[in-house]
This record gives C-alpha cells, sequence and structure tokens, in this order.
C-alpha cells in the first residue's frame, strides 16, 4: 500500500518514540539494576522498585490525559501539546543520563516517561488527521512495523558501546552513550511529524478552554456508556493491554530476577522487533480482510500461552522463544486496537476519546508492573504476578468478543 507524505511522516513518529519504548524494557532497566547493586539493593527490591516507578509514571497520566486530550481537540492545539510532551520527555532523558544515584534515576525516569506517553496520546489521535478509515488498520500497523525495526538502529549503535566499551570506558559511560544515542534519534525522527501533519478534525476554540474542556469530558463519559460496542470495547482493551504493557516494560527486571544473562536478554528482546515487524504489517492485512475484533481475539489467546509458559521460564532458551511468542502477537493486538478505536470515535474529538482510551490503557499499565512488585515483595518472586494476568486476559476476551458480536450485528443491518 502506497502512503502520502502526511502518512508516512506519522509513521517515522512510531520509528522516532519506539526507540524510548525499546530502551525502556531492556538497558534502561538494566542499567537501573546496576545503579541499585551498587548500593547493596536486593534483586527482587529492584524488580519491585522498577515497578513501582513505571506504575506511579502511569497513573499520573492516566488521570490527566482525558484533560489533556479534551484540551487538544481545540483548533491548532494537537501539535502544540505533542511538541511540549517530547521537550519534558527529551529533558527528563537528560537527566536521569547523568545521574548515577538508583533513586534519583527513578525519579527523573518517572517524568521522561510522563513526556513520552503523553506525546503518543497526540500521536495515536492524529491517526484520525492523516488518512482515511479504509486505510486506518494498514497505516496503525506499518507505523509499529516500522517502529519495531526503525528503533533497532540507535539500539543496536548504543548495544555495540555496551558490549565493547571501546577507549576504555566504564560500563556505566557506555550506557550513557547509549541513552543520548536514543535520545538524538527520538528528536530527530519527530521533525517530520511536526513538519508534514496537520490537525484536521478539531473542535473549534473556546474563550474558556479548561472549564469547556470538564463539560466536555461529562458528555462525553455518557456516550461512551449508551454506546455498549465502545463501552465493552473500551474495557476489554484495559484488561487484555494491560497484560501486553506489563510483558512489555517488566521482561527484561523478571528475566534479570530468573538468572538469564543480561545480554542474552538484550539479544532475545532485540530479536522480538525483527519477529514483530512482518507480523505487524500481516495483521495490518488481516485486519482489513477479517476484521480487528477477530485478530485481537486470536492475540489474547496468544498471551495467555505466554503468561503460563512464562511463570516457568528459568532458561535463556525459553526466554528466546517467549520473545518470539510476543513478536508474533505484540504489533498486531496494539495495531489493530489504535486503529478500531480511532474508526468507532468522532474524528472531531479524537483526543478527547484518546485520552480515554489513553486512561484504560495507563491504568492497565500502571495495576500490571503493581501486581508484579507485590509478588516480589511478598512472595519473593515476580512469577506469580505473571500468571495472574491470564485472568485479565480472560476477562479482556469476553469482553471484546461481546464487542465483536454487536458490530457484526451492526454491519448485517447495513
Amino acid at each position: 500500500m502506497k502512503f502520502n507524505k502526511q502518512e508516512k511522516s506519522w509513521i517515522l513518529y512510531d520509528v522516532a518514540n519506539s526507540a524510548f519504548t525499546l530502551i525502556i524494557s531492556t538497558t534502561i532497566p538494566i542499567y537501573f539494576a546496576m545503579l541499585a547493586d551498587k548500593s547493596g539493593i536486593d534483586a527482587n527490591v529492584v524488580s519491585g522498585s522498577w515497578g513501582t516507578a513505571t506504575a506511579i509514571s502511569v497513573l499520573i497520566l492516566a488521570v490527566l490525559s482525558p484533560l489533556l486530550g479534551a484540551i487538544a481537540d481545540y483548533k491548532g492545539m494537537k501539535k502544540k501539546m505533542l511538541l511540549i510532551s517530547l521537550i519534558i520527555g527529551l529533558i527528563g532523558m537528560i537527566v536521569f543520563t547523568f545521574t548515577e544515584n538508583w533513586l534519583i534515576f527513578a525519579a527523573v525516569f518517572i517524568v521522561s516517561r510522563l513526556g513520552y506517553s503523553a506525546s503518543n496520546v497526540f500521536y495515536d489521535a492524529m491517526l484520525t488527521d492523516v488518512t482515511t478509515d479504509d486505510k486506518m488498520d494498514q497505516l496503525s500497523a506499518h507505523g509499529y512495523a516500522w517502529g519495531y525495526i526503525g528503533s533497532c538502529i540507535p539500539f543496536i549503535l548504543g548495544i555495540v558501546f555496551i558490549a565493547l566499551n571501546p577507549f576504555g570506558m566504564e560500563q556505566e559511560t557506555s550506557f550513557k552513550i547509549s541513552f543520548i544515542i536514543t535520545g538524538c534519534w527520538w528528536f530527530l525522527m519527530s521533525i517530520p511529524l511536526l513538519k508534514n501533519v496537520q490537525h484536521v478534525h478539531y473542535v473549534e476554540n473556546n474563550q474558556n478552554k479548561l472549564s469547556d474542556a470538564f463539560k466536555r469530558l461529562k458528555i462525553t463519559l455518557k456516550k461512551i456508556k449508551q454506546d455498549k460496542k465502545l463501552l465493552y470495547f473500551i474495557i476489554g482493551y484495559f484488561c487484555y493491554i494491560d497484560g501486553v504493557y506489563t510483558i512489555i516494560s517488566m521482561a527484561t527486571t523478571y528475566g534479570i530476577e530468573v538468572g538469564i544473562d543480561s545480554m542474552q536478554l538484550i539479544g532475545a528482546l532485540l530479536f522480538t522487533q525483527f519477529v514483530a515487524f512482518p507480523f505487524a504489517i500481516l495483521a495490518g492485512r488481516l485486519g482489513k480482510k477479517h476484521g480487528p475484533l477477530p485478530l485481537i481475539k486470536i492475540y489474547i489467546l496468544i498471551y495467555m500461552v505466554i503468561c503460563a509458559f512464562g511463570f516457568q521460564l528459568d532458561q535463556a532458551w525459553e526466554f528466546w522463544l517467549l520473545a518470539f511468542m510476543v513478536g508474533l502477537a505484540q504489533g498486531g493486538i496494539q495495531s489493530l486496537s489504535r486503529s478500531y478505536f480511532a474508526k468507532i470515535i468522532p474524528k472531531e474529538e479524537s483526543n478527547e476519546y484518546f485520552g480515554f482510551f489513553d486512561i484504560f490503557g495507563k491504568f492497565a499499565d500502571f495495576l500490571g508492573p503493581l501486581l508484579l512488585a507485590l509478588s516480589a515483595y511478598v512472595l519473593k518472586a515476580s512469577k506469580y504476578g505473571i500468571l495472574s494476568l491470564i485472568i485479565l486476559f480472560v476477562i479482556g476476551f469476553v469482553l471484546i468478543n461481546k464487542a465483536d458480536r454487536i458490530d457484526k450485528s451492526e454491519k448485517n443491518l447495513k
């Protein structure tokens, strides 16, 4: 499928922010574990602390995202708010790169991740501005797919420094250089979106933007409650994306906890990116042919298997197999969820609706790491938290199945 200039620019921002996504799940947790280990912190406490930091960052944005989205829907606000979020994320990244105190690192990481996550709310909502309904599944899939591959470029460059420690530099310095490379990539790949993508669908400006935004939020909540298909989908999304995000953000710390070598972990997670590329594009094509919801249900079943397998994981080859399974499902379930939601919401209120979409996603991203953190603190092992995610996948499957039935009945009536 051919994409125009705006669509390609939109895809490039996925390439930009996916570089940060990749190091969140790989080198940043390893570096955090190194800093904590220097301070004599136990491994299970490291897992718990990282889960807590992740949970705090996503909880803050989950509370703010609907309001931020409602404000961003006003004419000319979407790109401005994305730029502000991008700057916050990059500044936070610069600061945590140069601190060597594990607690300060965790605190500044929370700020950086807030900026990163907020920019994604506005970016996802731009899907309605850059393309048409019939291209959304494939464009969303290509965004994730090229994000997986593109993010590997700065990641591999960073890994070269970490693995080789050239010029006799210390290990910590190598990690810092890898973070700087990622930050530069994130900034440079964001420029086409900021330059070429326009805010097409919007709400006319109001002098009292804040108070008007609160009023609009109340109206939108009522609309969501009244639309059974949308309600089932968004609650089901909350459940299954909880497990997806938890596996993404906690995979490395979990692998460290069960004793897998850090370079094996990085290699396996890099392998995930390459596996995810073709399967994400395939998901877009299959979504156009068969519809997004039936495919999402298949991906949920795959993730149930992943959780069960991850519970007993204790060898490197098992982690590599798990990486393949995640790559098989990750891009498809994320891209089709985003594009399906974009198709069933009012386009002029896309930021506001994606704010609610994000609040469900971020609360999910809060609860999953928190489950692992509690498991690490109380049961002295995170694997019980991994196993408990199956329950959320089951609930998600049931609700998405309900939304799928409504969706099919609506199409039959047309």
